[in-house]
């Protein structure tokens, strides 16, 4: 085992390396504060007397890389890490790294560190994977050693059953129909640095690909660097592939089977809001008609499999789809029937993580203007003042409106929570007209017919506002919430405030808008500007 000092998050910590063995992993786990890092695949401990005597006791064979002796090492609580003149070649390509160097005990026991490091007899250098974070692993341990006599840049991918070849200068960015950026490039480790800063970022290992979220403002940050570093930027859009199959209706199949009428009420005994309970219902529904020649309660794993995989490769739903379908079914098996909760061979997607579409101060007043009907304006102010969900739209009633304390109470909304949020002096007053002129009973809005209003009605006016307005954006009643969110932290809004009207439990939901604005950040002045010094 070889000890040696790094820097840790701005800490000096006691770098751990030897090969893999689970009796040595077992007691060093001993020491206090001792932790495994993911990023760079080695244990380390803190950097004190007290830790490192601990270590020599349980590991007495341990030795720091630097050449003084460890009792003297020991007493100071010091270690350096080796100083020496020896350069390192690294060959770089797509799949391995690989390095010469000259024989050298601790370099080589670092090597046998690395997971799947051979000795090429051939060539007469080491090979090592270039799998995500080794290469990182290598540069920390080799540091100012390293020469790179040989970086193969030109990467070959298959881009839609397409071979292209990507230039060692070349940048490929495709915006994908998923609401993301796939970045095809050669090595290159400052683009992978500033990717990593991007939220959300992804490393595709199958296909050897870079996806982020998709904004105005990633794209441009992302073409700044490349333009920085002499490379050639390739923008273009995923082309649109045929859509799938329709799903099954009842003209398809004989004898169309209904959901069983105790799945209903299970979902009921158990509170799925009505929403849920729709959507359940629909998906299992499919399920059952997939396989309407047989029993549902003698249908087996593999053919529930079997759906699934129509559902992706025939229906080509969505990532969301899928999963609320493996949900619909598992309830049904689990809750219904009382079986015995299971796992299930099913191969979940994981779900592209995006960045909300956002609108402008600017949008939204021309989306406000492009309409003289004065139900359709209140209920567009209503969704962006308040920040409301299109449920929540929906659902509000009259008596929900507080004048005195100028709140909205939403009650019962996702996850059966109420919360507060703010009443809009300049909404109110175009709400007194609407109501003057409406005169609703119950529901702020309802339909011709009394009750409530319909979300479809709503998402047709949202998105008949957007077109005669002339915004190009893809404009949802959602949008309208994630605008009020992000508008509410450019005007300096605590974003705990902003999460407690918004109505998210975690807080992380609500700081995914602090990576749509940038307003106001050039003011933001560093603590360390700060001191005299």
């Amino acid at each position: 085992m070889k000890a040696i000092k790094f820097k840790h998050k701005g800490e000096d910590r006691i770098k751990l390396v030897f090969p893999y063995n689970s009796e040595i992993i077992k007691l060093i786990k001993q020491i206090k504060e001792c932790r495994w890092s993911q990023t760079n695949q080695f244990w380390h401990i803190p950097y004190t007397k007290e830790a490192f005597s601990h270590l020599k006791k349980l590991v007495p064979e341990v030795e720091t890389v630097n050449t003084a002796s460890v009792t003297t090492a020991a007493k100071s609580g010091k270690f350096l890490k080796m100083e020496t003149t020896q350069e390192v070649e690294l060959d770089i390509t797509d799949k391995k790294i690989s390095i010469k160097m000259r024989k050298n005990d601790e370099d080589i026991r670092f090597i046998h560190s690395l997971k799947f490091s051979r000795w090429n007899t051939t060539t007469f250098c080491w090979e090592i994977p270039n799998y995500p974070g080794n290469l990182d692993v290598i540069n920390d341990y080799f540091g100012k050693r390293i020469r790179i006599t040989s970086l193969h840049e030109d990467v070959n991918v298959t881009v839609k059953n397409e071979l292209r070849t990507i230039n060692k200068n070349d940048l490929l960015i495709i915006h994908t129909h998923s609401g993301r950026l796939r970045l095809i490039f050669a090595f290159n480790q400052n683009l992978s640095a500033t990717i990593k800063k991007i939220p959300y970022y992804c490393w595709d290992k199958t296909n050897k690909w870079w996806t982020v979220p998709y904004s105005d403002i990633i794209l441009s940050q992302i073409k700044q660097v490349a333009e920085n570093l002499g490379m050639k930027i390739l923008l273009e859009k995923e082309p649109i592939t045929g859509d799938g199959i329709k799903k099954l209706s009842p003209l398809d199949i004989p004898n169309y089977r209904c959901v069983p009428q105790e799945y209903v009420q299970k979902l009921m005994e158990m509170r799925y809001s009505e929403h849920t309970i729709k959507i359940y219902k629909s998906l299992f529904e499919e399920f059952l008609n997939y396989h309407f020649k047989l029993d549902p309660k003698q249908i087996t794993e593999p053919q529930i499999l079997e759906f699934v995989r129509y559902l992706v490769s025939e229906r080509k739903v969505s990532t969301s789809y899928q999963n609320q379908a493996i949900n619909a079914i598992k309830f049904y098996y689990e809750k219904v029937l009382k079986g015995q909760r299971k796992f299930y061979f099913i191969d979940r997607p994981k779900k592209e993580k995006t960045l909300p579409s956002v609108l402008s101060q600017e949008e939204v007043i021309r989306l406000f203007n492009s309409t003289d009907n004065i139900k359709h304006k209140s209920i567009l102010m209503l969704g962006y003042s308040a920040g409301l969900r299109l449920s929540e739209i929906i659902n509000l009633c009259i008596h929900d409106i507080d004048r005195d304390r100028m709140q909205l109470r939403v009650v019962q909304a996702k996850g059966k929570k109420d919360r507060y949020t703010k009443l809009s002096v300049k909404f109110l007053q175009t709400l007194d007209k609407y109501l003057s002129e409406y005169k609703p009973e119950l529901y702020v809005f309802e339909g011709m017919s009394g009750g409530k209003y319909s979300g479809r009605s709503i998402e047709n006016i949202v998105k008949n506002a957007a077109q005669k307005a002339g915004i190009t954006k893809k404009v949802t009643a959602h949008t309208l919430r994630h605008s009020f969110a992000t508008h509410c932290l450019e005007n300096g809004i605590d974003l705990r405030y902003i999460q407690s009207m918004l109505g998210h439990e975690s807080s992380k939901t609500t700081e995914v808008y602090t990576h749509i604005t940038t307003k106001g950040f050039d003011q933001l002045k560093s603590p360390l500007d700060s001191l005299d010094l």
